[in-house]
């Protein structure tokens, strides 16, 4: 009773999908800002607070995966010890 090692892959539709709308979404900020009746170090400074956003949203997703990857290979792990110790024990032998 063992569980497959396959891992969920993401489709290209979806990847092509969240690039697209990735693209689409900064663009839009770029050019709202441009278009913004602001001075020029305003209009710097929200373009350096869209920039460090989107950076941070980087790290963050890639903090989630690392964690997310660490616990289901511990969990691996324990079910991989549990099957051998479940495998291993006898129920009629005697102590």
């Amino acid at each position: 009773m063992s569980t497959p090692n396959a891992r969920p892959r993401s489709t290209s539709a979806y990847v092509a999908q969240a690039a697209i709308a990735f693209g689409i979404s900064l663009f839009g900020a770029g050019v709202g800002i441009f278009y913004l009746p602001l001075d020029v170090w305003q209009r710097g400074f929200l373009g350096m607070t869209v920039l460090f956003l989107v950076t941070s949203s980087f790290t963050l997703a890639k903090v989630v995966r690392d964690q997310h990857e660490a616990a289901s290979l511990t969990v691996r792990v324990d079910q991989a010890r549990l099957e051998k110790l479940v495998s291993e024990h006898d129920p009629f032998k005697t102590v």
